[in-house]
């Protein structure tokens, strides 16, 4: 298990290396803590939000990174929040999809189109993995794709997202942007101007 170091905190942090956190859970009262921002950055890129230990000023908590906060212009992590599960129960939370492989398909002029980026799974929380592997080297024409159903889960995981959902796809040049359509909706951002043209 990953581990890593924190120091409970009185109210503000002790140097701008450390970022102000909080560990919570349904057994232990809050504890204000900070962490050094840097070895955060490390722990969070290889844990995720998989059980990590935590050791404060000596002892140790079994916990998951549940949520952070950024900074909107450098992207950095400004807040974090530390969950204490309780072991014996499962949890429900998103575990990142990694594509591994080469697809086949892509020499022939096709595409790979990722739909989904994390997969919401149930587990206990020893169970949860850092990361799900999606083996893309199957794809070996056009129309290929890889399903929720299709995944090979650790022990213990069970995916809550639809089983029918489609996580990678491969498409033909020409349907490269009736595809991608959907997705870059999801992205486009409208300004106050086109919300007020909108509602004129």
């Amino acid at each position: 298990m990953i581990s890593l170091k924190a120091t409970k905190r009185a109210d503000r942090c002790s140097s701008i290396d450390m970022i102000p956190a909080v560990l919570y859970g349904p057994s232990i009262e809050n504890i204000n803590l900070e962490v050094d921002g840097k070895e955060f950055e490390k722990v969070f890129k290889s844990a995720g939000e998989s059980l990590i230990e935590l050791e404060v000023d000596g002892k140790k908590y079994s916990v998951m990174i549940y949520d952070t906060q950024h900074d909107p212009m450098t992207i950095g992590v400004i807040h974090a929040d530390f969950y204490q599960p309780d072991l014996k129960h499962e949890v429900e939370t998103e575990i990142p999809l990694e594509l591994i492989g080469i697809a086949p398909a892509v020499s022939l002029g096709g595409t790979i189109i990722t739909n989904l980026h994390e997969l919401t799974v149930k587990a206990l929380p020893k169970d949860l993995p850092a990361k799900i592997e999606v083996d893309v080297s199957g794809l070996v024409a056009f129309g290929n794709h890889i399903m929720v159903k299709d995944l090979k889960l650790p022990k213990g995981v069970t995916a809550v997202s639809h089983s029918d959902e489609v996580i990678v796809q491969i498409v033909t040049p020409a349907n490269v942007e009736v595809e991608l359509a959907p997705l870059v909706a999801d992205t486009e951002v409208t300004t106050p101007e086109e919300e007020k043209k909108e509602t004129e």
